[in-house]
């Protein structure tokens, strides 16, 4: 019953996930895949002023379908690494001794395999619609002044690459980019980037939990109930966001990369031409908007979770 609460709830919250965030995440994809902008402002009023405030949503549809099932498969996989942990304690532990931070760090760290099952073949779609409208601008870049081509293109994709994504075809929707990319290099393509994924989300996922918990123990202290206002889930829960993102930053820009070039890309020839591009500077672009993103977003996550979870408590 706990796994199945744990797994309701935690689809709950990727719904509240999503409706605050999803903007700030199209923003910072855009950022990281493309030289075209300059600055988070300035892609955003770019994409407003060629789509609306519903461009801000482009994409949308990928990660509610997405990340909905993500969420809900993250925090059964977080309440599965709970009891893998506690099964491993010495023999003789008391079982409702609470878990150390670095318990709940390891079940956080489990939490991320089952997780990218869904999170690589998802965040894949979403980035290829994220980024549509992009090419063209790149292209249109390119032929007036041919001295910018390597700015206009993406930084993970060499010269045949980059001439192959801007002839992409107009995607309508999530449905339309899985059967593209199956019918050009199916089912592999679909999961490109999962060792990526699994690189960002393995560290990312134990940070996440260990800093809501340390918060929620903090926050709580003297309490015999344990119970927060909103007010405190919704801090603990956008903590546990920045705590996650800053580390993994730079993984996830491989990430995002990765998975919208074309052909054969392995991630170290990605970050190669990412530290060549910039830098070590290179590998933050559009930290703002994700930082920006996590904080709300997570904080919606986590009142969505505790509120689901609530009910089933009261309610079952």
């Amino acid at each position: 019953m706990e796994q199945i609460t744990a797994f309701i709830a935690g689809g709950f919250g990727g719904v509240c996930a999503v409706v605050v965030g999803h903007p700030f995440d199209l923003i910072k994809v855009r950022l990281q895949t493309s030289n075209h902008y300059n600055s988070a402002f300035d892609c955003v009023k770019r994409t407003v002023a060629k789509d609306g405030v519903k461009g801000l949503y482009r994409g949308v549809m990928a990660p509610l379908a997405g990340v909905t099932p993500m969420f809900a498969v993250s925090f059964w996989g977080y309440d599965v690494g709970k009891q893998i942990v506690k099964s491993l304690r010495p023999a003789g532990t008391d079982a409702n001794t609470p878990l150390t931070i670095s318990e709940i760090s390891a079940a956080g760290f489990i939490s991320a395999f089952p997780t990218t099952a869904i999170a690589a073949p998802f965040e894949r779609v979403k980035v290829m619609l994220q980024i549509q409208g992009q090419q063209a601008a790149s292209t249109a870049a390119k032929n007036a002044n041919p001295g910018a081509a390597a700015a206009a293109c993406t930084v993970g994709a060499a010269t045949a690459t980059a001439s192959a994504n801007a002839a992409k075809p107009h995607f309508n929707g999530a449905l339309d980019v899985v059967k593209y990319l199956y019918k050009t290099g199916g089912i592999k393509s679909i999961f490109k980037g999962s060792v990526a994924t699994v690189a960002r989300d393995g560290p990312g996922s134990a940070l996440y939990f260990a800093t809501y918990e340390y918060i929620k123990r903090e926050l709580t202290k003297g309490d015999d109930s344990g119970k927060m206002s909103l007010g405190a889930i919704s801090f603990a829960g956008g903590m546990a966001g920045l705590a996650m993102w800053i580390p993994v930053f730079p993984i996830d820009t491989i990430k995002s990369n990765l998975q919208m070039a074309s052909g054969n890309t392995s991630i170290s020839s990605i970050t190669k031409a990412i530290y060549r591009k910039g830098g070590i500077k290179a590998f933050f672009p559009g930290i703002g908007p994700a930082l920006a993103r996590s904080f709300p977003a997570n904080a919606a996550t986590f009142v969505g979770v505790e509120l689901a979870t609530q009910f089933f408590k009261t309610y079952l």
